[in-house]
């Protein structure tokens, strides 16, 4: 996109504002030199700001790569990341094995600390996530269904790492959130795994002895799960509390500690966590590490927070319109609460398993009855829905895909799709385009009021949890998911905005919001084939 590479446009777009205020007049008395003038001041600041802030945060993110060679490997069709330092000695492998819907970037924290560290850190993609092109299967709801195919998969993986030059035969496994269950498990199977991280973790599979050199971290806001490790530290000593060690890590310890401030996601990039598995690594392997952890999640924040602020000042670029007409407060609830009642009743009955990705079908179809219903009751409501400003939406979806997405995919989560994706983002922005074109309808793209906004998006949200509160065993996952689409409204909402407010078409905010949206959700949904 020109627009959005060429920072000079933004100034000369912004001079160009500030020229052409200083003629107009208002009420017999000069207009536009302050206010014009000062409002292209602000976008040209936003602009440098939002400049600086990425910049800070991808020479953060790349600084914290220095030194390490990063080699991208395949274990059968399992796509693996190795991080080691350069001209590290032979030393201890650990797999490093990520969460439910997540990929090998989430866990990159833990990679780049322990590869700085010294240790060959080989993180790699669970089938069904990722760039992973197996689709998971099985029975997720037992432990001979789908855990066991996983368990397989990280016996491949380890052997693969094993395999590499400049090991010295030792390993150990890290996993978070789902996968903490899964490397438990395997550390019970394999005799070869020295010691087991797991991070917020949920197993009912430890002993009072096993597996051996099991290390628990857990977020201090994440208050069942803390309670669950502190169960499992006291199957080895029943008087032991949070921060305590039971045994020794050099012959068969355990320990259970809390990063603080932190939640179920969060936990990645804290500082305390990252310190926590090196040092237990540490000592269980006999080593002393002086290097500090890889804390990236500021870098992240910065980085991001740079590129939402850039789209102000970057949308300034698109054509003009004028802002829609306000809608009336009773159309705005019928049109809202209607869908949102009906959509998760009638779906109840309707079967939607179609797409070979765990929960997303279903997702689809909800998004595009929501959707539909919204659109055909604003119309009936006498709505006017005003023209589609395509290339704002083009621009909107690209900046969404190519440069946020871009940025997400290299230092946070998997984000480019394989092929095999690719139809399945197709067949979901058949639903979740109808359902942003409504949200940016009701919302007069982004001119309504904050609280029509939060009323708006609430009432989409709680659609979604009546139809988990209506078939809870068929759509657990989408609780997991949720918190997701939450962020996607705050982060892409406020982009959205800009554009929206800029042209005066809510169809191009919520065009350009859809294809987003589908996109998000069918590179991050699992691929699943049951059985």
């Amino acid at each position: 996109m020109r627009a959005i590479a060429s920072p000079d446009a933004v100034t000369r777009r912004i001079h160009a504002l500030g020229s052409a205020g200083k003629e107009q007049v208002m009420d017999g008395a000069p207009r536009g030199r302050n206010t014009i003038g000062m409002r292209g001041i602000v976008l040209l600041a936003a602009a440098l700001v939002g400049l600086a802030l990425g910049l800070a945060g991808v020479w953060q993110l790349e600084g914290a790569r220095d030194g390490i060679t990063i080699t991208p490997l395949q274990a059968g069709t399992t796509p693996i990341s190795v991080y080691r330092r350069d001209g590290e000695a032979a030393a201890p492998v650990v797999v490093i094995a990520h969460g439910f819907a997540g990929s090998r970037q989430f866990m990159e924290a833990y990679a780049l600390t322990l590869a700085r560290a010294g240790y060959v850190a080989v993180s790699f993609d669970f089938e069904g996530h990722g760039r992973n092109p197996t689709p998971m299967s099985g029975d997720v709801t037992r432990v001979d269904g789908t855990t066991r195919k996983l368990m397989s998969e990280i016996g491949r993986v380890t052997d693969a790492a094993l395999a590499l030059p400049g090991t010295d035969g030792r390993v150990a496994l890290l996993g978070h959130s789902m996968a903490s269950d899964i490397i438990v498990r395997q550390a019970l199977a394999d005799p070869r795994i020295a010691a087991t991280v797991a991070i917020s973790m949920f197993s009912e599979a430890v002993t009072a002895s096993a597996p051996r050199n099991l290390l628990i971290i857990t977020g201090e806001w994440e208050t069942a799960l803390r309670h669950d490790a502190l169960r499992n530290l006291r199957l080895a000593d029943p008087s032991a509390g949070e921060g305590d060690t039971v045994g020794d890590p050099a012959c068969g310890g355990r320990r259970a500690v809390v990063a603080p401030g932190v939640e179920h996601v969060s936990v990645l990039y804290s500082t305390t966590a990252l310190r926590e598995a090196r040092d237990w690594l540490d000592r269980v392997f006999g080593r002393t590490s002086t290097v500090p952890a890889a804390t990236t999640g500021h870098a992240i924040a910065l980085l991001f927070a740079g590129i939402v602020l850039l789209a102000w000042p970057l949308a300034e670029l698109l054509p003009t319109g004028a802002p829609p007409a306000p809608i009336p407060l009773r159309s705005l609830g019928i049109a809202t609460l209607v869908p949102a009642v009906v959509t998760p009743l009638v779906l109840r009955f309707v079967n939607t398993r179609f797409l070979p990705v765990l929960v997303a079908d279903y997702l689809a179809v909800h998004l595009f009855v929501y959707g539909a219903l919204s659109l055909a009751l604003l119309r009936l409501l006498g709505i006017r829905f005003g023209r589609v400003a395509w290339t704002a939406a083009l621009a909107l979806a690209v900046y969404g895909i190519a440069i946020f997405g871009g940025a997400l995919d290299r230092y946070v989560a998997s984000f480019m799709p394989i092929a095999a994706r690719v139809p399945i983002i197709a067949a979901i922005a058949v639903g979740a385009v109808p359902a942003m074109l409504a949200d940016g309808i009701a919302n007069q793209g982004g001119h309504a009021a904050l609280w029509r906004t939060l009323w708006i998006r609430t009432a989409f949200l709680a659609s979604l949890g009546g139809a988990v509160a209506l078939d809870l065993r068929r759509l657990f996952f989408l609780l997991i998911i949720i918190p997701v689409i939450v962020l996607f409204f705050i982060v892409f909402g406020l982009i959205g905005g800009c554009v929206g407010r800029r042209t005066g078409s809510p169809a191009a905010a919520g065009l350009g919001l859809g294809l987003i949206l589908a996109w998000a959700i069918g590179v991050s949904f699992p691929m699943f084939l049951p059985g």
